[in-house]
């Protein structure tokens, strides 16, 4: 079979790690950047061209879309599901999970356990907006963010007020959480292929921070989880479209609380802490779930 990966820079780990897992499986694999692609939308015969041609044709493609490009990318993933690319990830379940409004309002539906969530557009509704969400300490998110970037702990009431005040005076959106004091400055990142959870790391704060984000100077290691762990993350996975995802839990003492679902985790950490070929099983659930996929185009 022949792969694309969607992805800017070949030499980032996960891309990398992919690529050698089809490779090393027989197929082809071809790294695209989507932001070279651009795309003729026809009825009759849609394309999209690469880099000065025609974009050669492929029978799976693997998003592995940075949310900078979140929306040129879809378009691309769009226009190569029109032209029926089998993918495990469709633009409309990426979509959902960089929503993060959205995310938490269809699991939230669902009865999944979130940290409680505040949203609002006027800054006369910030001190009822931040005793809803049972008041300081708590945290407050860019709903554009990535990697714990935009994120923010606000210790205190007035601390909470001037920093929902500033960012609503850049106009931009924003969610106020519950913080989580049971989590002690530690998350759970559940990787789920399909219907399992293949492996899980506890991500850890450094000292004096509370983002546990492996970019933000997080540490890593292996964790046991619970049952109804488990099932909270391939719940959320499943609500959200998502046949390959990461799912961040927090433990609190009422239980597992879902923080987030992303869509293009990365491979670096939970590799390299749980020694596992995550790449691998990624590429044979894609091969085994194009193989029972009605849109695939078989070659030889």
């Amino acid at each position: 079979m022949r792969f694309a990966v969607l992805s800017r820079n070949p030499k980032l780990y996960s891309t990398r790690r992919l690529v050698e897992a089809i490779k090393a499986r027989g197929h082809s694999a071809q790294v695209i950047d989507v932001l070279r692609c651009y795309m003729n939308i026809t009825a009759s015969a849609p394309s999209i061209h690469y880099r000065g041609q025609m974009l050669g044709e492929f029978d799976i493609v693997i998003p592995r879309i940075g949310a900078s490009v979140t929306f040129y990318g879809m378009a691309v993933l769009r226009q190569l599901e029109m032209m029926n690319v089998y993918t495990p990830n469709d633009a409309i379940a990426i979509t959902r999970a960089r929503d993060k409004l959205r995310c938490l309002q269809l699991l939230s539906r669902q009865g999944i356990d979130l940290p409680i969530t505040g949203f609002a557009h006027a800054p006369d509704d910030v001190n009822d907006l931040i005793k809803m969400v049972g008041g300081a300490p708590l945290v407050i998110k860019l709903l554009e963010g990535t990697q714990g970037i935009g994120v923010v702990l606000a210790e205190t009431k007035q601390a909470a007020e001037s920093v929902i005040e500033a960012f609503m005076g850049l106009k931009v959106n924003i969610l106020v959480q519950e913080y989580i004091h049971d989590a002690q400055g530690a998350d759970i990142r559940c990787f789920v292929i399909g219907e399992r959870v293949v492996a899980a790391i506890k991500r850890q704060a450094k000292a004096g921070e509370f983002r546990s984000n492996l970019h933000r100077g997080g540490s890593a290691s292996f964790i046991h989880i619970t049952p109804q762990e488990r099932a909270a993350a391939i719940c959320a996975a499943r609500l959200v479209g998502l046949k390959i995802a990461g799912v961040d839990i927090l433990r609190a003492a009422r239980g597992p609380v879902v923080m987030e679902v992303n869509s293009s985790p990365g491979l670096a950490g939970i590799e390299q802490v749980t020694r596992k070929d995550i790449a691998g099983m990624i590429v044979d659930f894609i091969i085994q779930d194009a193989a029972n996929h009605s849109d695939v185009r078989q070659r030889g």
